[in-house]
């Protein structure tokens, strides 16, 4: 009866660690069983300029929704939904490899098919043609000397960032949202006060909040859909947006679970664009686009550079 009461309690235990953590998100068991939207890139392993393979535009789709990809404004326009490996797209595989410390071959590499298979932040690397994660630039870092270092860490275009007279900041979620999820943001949320001229509180009203977080999947309502299990786990937007949206697909966990997505750890990443930080090329940043399930981070160097070079603080 005690060994049966235990792992009844066990189960409510788990339960409450992992998704769903909205009601109407689907069992785990029916999300292992969907394939990742980046699954069809490992098929295109080894592909290279010059070949013609059936998926090759759906990596031109990939690598334009992650921005290195411009067809509307190039002479190839006609490649634009082919299948056909083409000038344009060799060099939008050289951005990305250079962007990810690979080697720069231009080919689908092992490497660089297992970076574009991992799960990511759907916010690109690259908007308007500012490469958000181009290399590491010297910068002067004061302290009792002065100190020339490099730094990987990228601000969105114009540097938009939260009025000076703006730094009390609130943020609310969607009602209904789980109360274990909320907890992992708060967290989230302290430690980047922690390290900023920022104070953030929670508030009810979350019409009204400075920053709305929120779970969705597929299709809702911004112009930029989740994909499902696997893909692009959230998104968030520069200041003064304040929209933070998590993909109610994946996996979800609040404690390291094999298999699912730290909250806290994703919540880290989106609040650096809600502050107005772009992607870092530096891997154990937070604001590194990719994350693989069971991982927790926490705030880097480069993440505390970036955001205090920002403010001017």
């Amino acid at each position: 009866m005690a060994s049966n009461l235990f792992q009844l309690s066990l189960c409510i235990f788990f339960f409450t660690i992992v998704v769903p953590l909205q009601a109407y998100a689907e069992t785990t068991d029916l999300k292992a069983i969907k394939p990742s939207p980046f699954e069809f890139i490992k098929h295109l392993q080894g592909c290279h300029r010059g070949e013609k393979v059936k998926g090759i535009h759906q990596l031109k789709s990939y690598l334009e929704h992650f921005g290195y990809l411009d067809y509307q404004h190039s002479q190839n326009q006609r490649h634009a939904n082919d299948d056909d490996f083409d000038d344009l797209l060799e060099s939008a595989v050289q951005t990305y490899q250079r962007n990810y410390h690979l080697k720069a071959t231009g080919t689908l590499d092992t490497q660089t098919v297992s970076k574009m298979t991992t799960p990511r932040c759907g916010v690109p690397d690259i908007i308007n043609g500012t490469n958000f994660m181009r290399a590491g630039k010297k910068r002067h870092h004061h302290s009792h000397n002065t100190l020339h270092t490099v730094s990987h860490y990228s601000f969105f275009r114009g540097y938009p960032r939260w009025p000076a007279s703006q730094t009390h900041l609130t943020y609310g979620f969607l009602p209904g949202t789980n109360a274990n999820a909320i907890s992992a943001v708060v967290r989230a949320f302290n430690k980047w006060a922690a390290q900023t001229h920022f104070t953030f509180s929670q508030t009810q009203d979350y019409r009204n909040a400075h920053m709305k977080i929120s779970f969705h999947r597929g299709n809702h309502g911004d112009e930029d859909p989740f994909d499902g299990p696997g893909g692009t786990l959230a998104h968030a937007w520069a200041p003064t947006d304040g929209r933070f949206h998590y993909d109610a697909d994946e996996s979800w966990s609040v404690v390291p679970v094999p298999g699912a997505f730290d909250v806290e750890t994703v919540a880290l990443h989106e609040i650096g664009h809600l502050l107005g930080l772009g992607h870092s090329s530096v891997q154990n940043a937070i604001m590194y686009p990719t994350i693989n399930p069971g991982m927790t981070k926490g705030l880097h160097g480069d993440d505390i550079q970036g955001i205090r070079a920002l403010y001017n603080v």
